[in-house]
């Protein structure tokens, strides 16, 4: 295809961007970007007003089901491509200290903390970007081979909270200081505060704080005293108890799911498996809204797939008997299914 005509704002160029997202045309992706930097657009305001509202838009079309997950790691692929013809275009050269940034372990949206990667890295800073899903013990083991002035860790996926702690704790017992960002946090860091972490809301905020390392250390201790009533704990021993009663219970409630591919099964164990994980978090930061959250997302998302939200209500209620004698998870499951029940009730 051909790519759109030139033009100084990235907003204007969005449009025509997204087309070549839609069409997989990486040339043309391409095109739009540097033309928008022949044009005089700063490379940040490239990757951070085209490139970063795109990617969102590509996963808001999968989560409504207009493109399969092909269509969206094809996108994905398109933008990574278009953040490094930016980055070799500006062709910037370090000045001030090394940064690392990585995404959490289990977390494999690699795509905006790269985003971050590359606005430090504009912004003179010397970066390390590690990438998807990176172990804390392999963070711990780089940290202390080379220094790093500061850690921006990324989180997409609330879940994966637990997790983002004990990275957080790891890096700061290697007396690196840690900046955390995404959606994982919540949309106003709430969860950053309560792990005790520095969060910056975009990039350019992250690039802010890692300035000013005195701010980034000035950050209060983890509010987690609740943990020791071991709900967080016996939660997760018991979750793969939980999921196998409870794909039981499905095949008994639904006798089709009896028939299911092995494709098929191994999805409605994933998604068990995420509201467990979530729950878990909801427990891990006592914050049950983290929970109902996540239900309302997961309802809308299989609804788009034709899958009815009662089936997520059935679940809810069979995690609710299991786990009655655990009164925060109660409580969580409790919020979840009404938050359910008043969206099938606005529904009609």
């Amino acid at each position: 295809m051909t790519a759109p005509a030139a033009t100084t704002d990235p907003t204007d160029a969005y449009s025509g961007y997204l087309t070549c997202l839609a069409d997989a045309d990486e040339y043309a992706a391409i095109d739009v970007a540097i033309g928008l930097l022949d044009a005089g657009v700063s490379p940040e305001r490239v990757l951070l007003d085209l490139v970063a509202p795109a990617q969102a838009e590509v996963g808001e079309r999968w989560a409504r089901n207009e493109w399969s997950v092909a269509q969206e790691h094809a996108a994905t692929h398109i933008s990574e491509r278009v953040v490094a013809a930016v980055a070799a275009h500006a062709d910037t050269r370090p000045t001030g200290g090394h940064v690392v940034v990585a995404c959490m372990d289990g977390e494999w949206h690699a795509l905006p903390p790269r985003l971050v990667a590359e606005v430090l890295r504009l912004r003179g800073w010397q970066v390390t970007f590690l990438g998807a899903s990176v172990p804390a013990a392999h963070l711990v083991s780089y940290l202390h081979r080379y220094d790093a002035q500061a850690v921006a860790l990324a989180c997409a996926l609330p879940m994966r909270l637990p997790h983002a702690h004990r990275m957080i704790e790891a890096c700061r017992r290697s007396d690196v200081p840690v900046v955390v960002g995404g959606r994982g946090f919540g949309a106003d860091g709430r969860w950053a505060a309560r792990l005790g972490a520095a969060w910056a809301p975009n990039a350019p905020a992250a690039a802010e704080l890692i300035a000013d390392e005195r701010a980034l250390r000035r950050v209060p201790t983890a509010q987690l005293a609740h943990l020791a009533d071991d709900e967080y704990a016996s939660l997760v021993r018991r979750r793969g108890e939980l999921i196998d009663s409870a794909l039981t219970d499905l095949r008994e409630r639904v006798p089709a799911t009896r028939d299911y591919t092995a494709a098929q099964l191994d999805s409605t164990v994933s998604d068990l498996g995420h509201i467990l994980d979530s729950l878990a978090a909801a427990l891990y930061v006592e914050d049950a809204s983290l929970f109902s959250e996540f239900v309302d997302w997961l309802a809308e998302i299989l609804t788009s797939r034709k899958v009815p939200a009662s089936a997520v209500e059935e679940t809810l209620e069979h995690f609710a008997v299991a786990l009655r004698d655990f009164p925060r998870a109660a409580h969580a499951l409790a919020l979840g299914r009404a938050g359910l029940a008043a969206g099938s009730r606005s529904a009609v």
